[in-house]
């Protein structure tokens, strides 16, 4: 077997040393791999949390919006009393979670609508209460320009962002 004549001038510990370690130009190769992965991965994981808060936004309306539904439901039913010239929609979205006094109950029990108002993932404000997070529309308003008034037709996010699906948040 023949040795090669350069083996010979390295010493035992030159050979360990230089078989230790990797080289510049290795390392220098795995920083460039890992840096094209990281720049894949950081727009993918904000696409999945941008995604994650629209799930939570979706989930927040339609629970509103049946506790809205609800007390309408009940209004129309007689279980609410009612009142000359409402419209048998909530005053308050407080008042889906505070109950409402039955009518049709003799103790005079409270129905309730929702457990507790769910917050607006849109908005990033924690000093706000659940209840003002979201935008308000009466009966009275356009569907076009919704405003508050006497009661709570529906809600909506008051972001102002767009959402994946290229729809304003305001609009779901």
């Amino acid at each position: 077997m023949m040795s090669n004549p350069f083996d010979r001038l390295l010493t035992h510990n030159d050979r360990l040393q230089r078989s230790n370690g990797f080289t510049l130009l290795e390392l220098l190769i795995s920083l460039a791999i890992l840096a094209i992965l990281a720049t894949i991965a950081l727009p993918v994981a904000q696409v999945e949390v941008q995604r994650t808060r629209e799930v939570a936004l979706q989930r927040a309306l339609r629970e509103i919006r049946i506790g809205i539904d609800d007390y309408k439901r009940a209004y129309d039913n007689g279980r609410i009393a009612r009142t000359l010239g409402a419209s048998g929609y909530p005053a308050t979205l407080v008042t889906l979670v505070s109950g409402v006094e039955d009518a049709r109950d003799p103790a005079k029990r409270k129905i309730y609508f929702m457990r507790s108002i769910p917050r607006d993932p849109m908005m990033s404000d924690a000093s706000v209460s659940s209840a003002d997070t979201w935008g308000k529309r009466s009966y009275a308003s356009e569907p076009d320009a919704p405003a508050e008034g006497a009661d709570v037709f529906d809600v909506y996010s008051l972001s102002a962002a767009t959402g994946l699906n290229g729809i304003a948040y305001r609009k779901w």
